[in-house]
């Protein structure tokens, strides 16, 4: 649907239309260093770096290690040189110094022996080969894991995966003490891999942080969600920069504009989506500013609207974009997901494919098993390039599904509503009544230790059409386990059901 009240004008607001109040020009020249990185050699040696500041500074001496000399810690306004020494050492090591001058901290990273890798960008990275470690320099587009670290990193040449960032000791699992947020530039060294086709660095040393100049600050409503009738949501910014741009990408303009924007102390946008009949959606729209010097920083907020919850096949839904969209997924358990401690996560399979459910909330409580017929409801997200079912509820428990013998499954009720799972082999069929189909339909015997029973029309898997059963590729002799219910027709005892596995 288009917004007769879009306004394209907006999309991209110029810098010069827009300008922040509290700018601060002496941000640009408080403090200025040469080199934000110093490398000392494995052998030992002095390294320097420049120093230009408006006012006294002094560096934060209890953070300087017992292995590493500064001369001096402090000085006063005007140029001068900062000196780091150290002695030969036999491995790697490093430190991260702060120099704070008139309410600014500039950030110093000092490493000895370690190797220092060749400036590259993303793309180059994309290109390059396994192993190889690099230094890359690019904005935080999202982070996907504070705890490790797994960040998106993007510069104008493509984007990367950070797989594992180190804190300044060399340590895992604190990557929110590094204070790194969407869109700081940020420059990262570490090995390059490929995992399921994603190309990533890491377990990265950060060589330097440089916070962006606009920042989201608060998001009304705090969910940043339209109502799925439609309506306005504000974002409000803080701003060190020279004006505010504001970027809706294209395949969000149908349906999200901006209605006004607010300067002043705080500027703010106001974004306004029009009603959604459709399935949940989501934009990540991006705020652009640039320093004296024309350099851009950028800072990004996803909207989201609530939608219908769309019923679909797993192929359909392994097709399907990565966004907000709610899925509805009726199939088969058919195994547990063995490297999830909480035991939430199970494969499900219909006729189409089969699709990881990660931690189905629910799943426990309902007491559900591998066999058992279940619908799903979550968002179609990926794992290291892998489609699966996140931010997932486990919504009903359709078929609790028992195994039986076919002795048992014959002297069962007739219930279409009923499922069993029964295994046996492909024999022929010899009842009245009866025909034999293993091209097409599916129409055989099934032949256990305890009796046969006739199987009637098998489909490939839940949800699917009959006359597709040759597409399995089973013959006569071939063992099997369907999931049937179990009927009479004329007197013939039948099973009515899917293919589950072959044994």
């Amino acid at each position: 649907m288009k917004l007769k009240y879009f306004i394209p004008s907006f999309i991209m607001i110029l810098a010069t239309l827009v300008s922040c109040s509290d700018i601060d020009d002496s941000f640009f020249n408080e403090i200025r260093v040469s080199s934000s990185y110093v490398a000392i050699d494995v052998e030992g040696g002095t390294t320097t770096i420049d120093i230009q500041t408006n006012s006294a500074w002094a560096l934060d001496v209890s953070e300087i290690p017992d292995w590493l000399t500064v001369t001096p810690t402090s000085g006063s306004a005007g140029k001068g040189t900062i000196t780091f020494s150290a002695e030969a050492t036999s491995g790697g090591r490093s430190a991260e110094l702060h120099i704070a001058c008139a309410g600014r901290t500039q950030n110093i990273n000092v490493i000895q022996g370690v190797t220092v890798a060749s400036p590259a960008t993303c793309a180059e990275v994309i290109a390059g080969p396994e192993s190889k470690t690099y230094r890359v320099t690019g904005t935080v587009k999202s982070i996907a894991n504070t705890t490790y670290g797994n960040w998106y990193l993007a510069d104008e040449t493509g984007e990367i995966y950070i797989y594992g960032t180190l804190d300044k000791n060399g340590q895992e699992k604190n990557f929110t003490s590094l204070g790194i947020e969407v869109g700081d530039i940020v420059t990262v060294e570490g090995p390059k891999t490929v995992y399921n086709g994603t190309v990533e660095l890491v377990n990265v040393t950060v060589i330097n942080i440089e916070k962006s100049l606009i920042k989201v600050e608060s998001i009304d409503p705090a969910d940043a969600t339209f109502p799925k009738d439609g309506g306005d949501i504000t974002v409000n910014l803080s701003c060190k920069g020279l004006g505010v741009g504001v970027v809706v990408p294209d395949n969000a303009k149908d349906w999200l504009a901006i209605t006004s924007i607010v300067s002043g102390g705080t500027p703010a946008v106001v974004f306004h989506a029009a009603p959604n009949a459709g399935g949940a959606r989501s934009a990540k729209v991006t705020f652009k500013t640039t320093d004296a010097n024309g350099k851009e920083y950028t800072s990004e907020a996803t909207l989201s609207q609530g939608g219908s919850i769309v019923e679909t096949s797993v192929a359909d839904f392994l097709n399907a974009a990565e966004d907000d969209t709610q899925y509805r997924i009726t199939g088969i358990i058919t195994e547990m997901y063995a490297s999830d401690s909480q035991g939430k996560s199970f494969y499900i399979t219909d006729h189409s494919g089969t699709t990881l459910v990660y931690r189905a909330e629910g799943f426990i409580e309902a007491g559900a098993k591998v066999g058992d017929v279940v619908t799903v409801v979550g968002k179609r997200t990926s794992y290291r390039g892998t489609a699966q079912m996140g931010s997932a509820t486990f919504e009903q428990l359709k078929h609790a599904v028992k195994k039986v013998t076919i002795a048992e499954f014959r002297n069962l009720p007739d219930d279409t509503n009923a499922y069993y799972m029964i295994s046996g082999e492909i024999v022929n069929a010899t009842e009245e009544n009866t025909k034999n189909d293993v091209e097409q339909y599916g129409n055989f015997n099934l032949k256990d230790n305890s009796g046969e029973v006739y199987i009637y029309g098998v489909t490939t898997g839940w949800g699917g059409a009959k006359g597709h059963f040759g597409e399995l590729g089973l013959t006569w002799g071939d063992k099997i386990t369907i999931v049937a219910y179990k009927t009479t027709y004329k007197g013939l005892v039948e099973g009515v059901g899917m293919f589950f596995t072959k044994d």
